[in-house]
């Protein structure tokens, strides 16, 4: 004979404590829960609404300077220290932590054209109009003492950029040509140039830290080996590039911000197409930052918003925007990933952060798992219609609006142009009868009613479809 007990172990259900949480015991056998996918696909329905609502991206507006916001760098081992310059001469230091000016001092005459940190951190290096490079301490004059640079360089030219050596005291500056300086002299080491234009930008691989990479007016990116002291390689865009970033994960990609409102993202080992191109700016694109993940970039355009770029899509999931802010000339993704900084032509630097819905401070162990439960809930369910739509809605500022919707007028007329002007005379003819024939239904008298009666449907689809509603308008009722 079978005698079944029930067994229960206290330990299974008992508190130990009051304050713990009462353990509830769960079957996960599937047939017990018929509705599981649906009371998943409800919560993941709110967690995308929560997300919505609880999008706040804009931190703080750091004010002080005088004028324009020209160009940012951030310190190698500070997350806190953020160094800035503007269009008069002058270079501010920031505490991000406290959002004040810890320094202020007049660099150059003119425009600071570039900025960039050394790689401990000791000091920084500025380029300005006055065809100068200046070095700086990182720590203010002591007591008494008058803010003097470290060294400096007067050139023949007029420097429009900096950008140091990740791992030795060697700094290369960019204008007239791309010259490569040792910290000790007051002569370039090597100088290089392919073309005759002036070249607005150059930047040292993170990783290959004897690459270099600059754009330049003429249109072209010229990639730079230092050892060789000899340019690599060339591509020639359509417009001009205003710069490049390289991926600090991936050493052989870069992505280009280009002045035809588009970014593009290059594989130096192939640099006959680009690996992607991102569109979605309306204006012409300033500024360029990876993320130290790798993974995603941020760019600042002349239409007054930065957005946040996915390296392997070619649209936008984040844009950032605010009624004051007006062209923003730069921008930077902080070293810890978190947070974004944007300096633009009314005189501010503003701090946001990379993910706009992310609660700040200390998380409690439930929070971090509920974070992680709706995250994994929005990838699965990522291509509901319902939670995409909710998902990729953003709220733009009218000018903006309105230019989007002109530039997709403008593309439809382009793309119907080039189909319409690969057809040759007797294929528009066929296909013009064809849609006379369909919009009619004269078919019954032909010998071969049937199967053009099946063919003309599909055949009409692909027409409306490849040529823009050219030839076979929308009538009322017909959507």
């Amino acid at each position: 004979m079978k005698v079944k007990m029930l067994s229960r172990n206290p330990d299974n259900y008992v508190r130990e404590t009051k304050l713990d949480l009462q353990r509830v015991p769960r079957n996960y056998d599937p047939t017990l829960h018929p509705f599981e996918v649906p009371r998943e696909y409800m919560r993941a329905l709110n967690a995308t609404k929560l997300e919505r609502v609880f999008a706040k991206p804009f931190l703080a507006s750091l004010d002080g300077h005088r004028d324009g916001v020209n160009c940012l760098a951030k310190h190698p081992k500070s997350l806190a220290t953020v160094l800035s310059g503007a269009c008069d001469g002058e270079v501010r230091i920031w505490n991000l932590t406290k959002r004040k000016c810890i320094r202020a001092l007049q660099a150059h005459e003119g425009f600071v054209r570039g900025i960039c940190t050394r790689f401990c951190g000791t000091s920084f290096f500025t380029v300005g109009d006055d065809k100068t490079v200046k070095q700086w301490k990182m720590d203010g004059p002591g007591f008494g003492e008058e803010e003097e640079p470290l060294h400096t360089i007067l050139g023949k030219t007029v420097y429009t950029g900096i950008d140091h050596h990740w791992k030795e005291a060697v700094f290369a500056t960019c204008g007239q040509q791309v010259d490569i300086w040792d910290e000790q002299r007051t002569n370039p080491i090597c100088s290089m140039t392919w073309g005759f234009d002036s070249i607005s930008s150059v930047k040292f691989n993170p990783i290959e830290t004897f690459l270099l990479g600059s754009c330049a007016s003429d249109r072209n990116i010229v990639l730079y080996d230092m050892r060789q002291a000899t340019p690599l390689k060339k591509v020639i865009l359509d417009m001009r590039t205003n710069t490049i970033c390289w991926n600090p994960m991936e050493a052989f990609i870069f992505t280009a911000a280009n002045e035809d409102y588009n970014l593009y993202t290059f594989d130096m080992r192939a640099l006959d197409t680009p690996v992607m191109v991102h569109m979605d700016h309306v204006s012409a694109v300033l500024d360029v930052d990876y993320s130290p993940t790798g993974k995603e970039f941020v760019s600042a355009s002349f239409d007054k918003s930065i957005r946040i770029f996915p390296v392997d899509k070619g649209r936008s999931r984040e844009v950032y925007h605010t009624k004051r802010m007006q062209h923003v000339i730069c921008v930077k993704w902080t070293s810890d990933s978190k947070y974004i900084m944007c300096g633009s032509d009314e005189m501010n630097i503003r701090l946001w952060k990379a993910n706009a819905s992310e609660k700040l401070g200390v998380l409690t162990s439930r929070e971090k798992a509920a974070k992680d439960y709706n995250q994994k809930l929005k990838e699965k369910f990522q291509h509901h219609p319902h939670i995409k739509r909710i998902a990729r809605h953003r709220h733009l500022p009218k000018s903006i609006y309105s230019q989007i919707q002109e530039q997709r007028i403008m593309r439809e007329a382009r793309r119907r142009k080039y189909v319409l002007g690969h057809l040759t005379l007797s294929q528009y003819s066929f296909l013009t009868s064809l849609s006379q024939l369909t919009k009619n239904k004269q078919t019954k008298n032909l010998p071969f009613k049937g199967i053009v009666y099946v063919l003309l449907s599909p055949l009409e689809v692909f027409l409306k479809t490849s040529l823009g509603f050219f030839l076979f308008p929308v009538k009322r009722g017909e959507q």
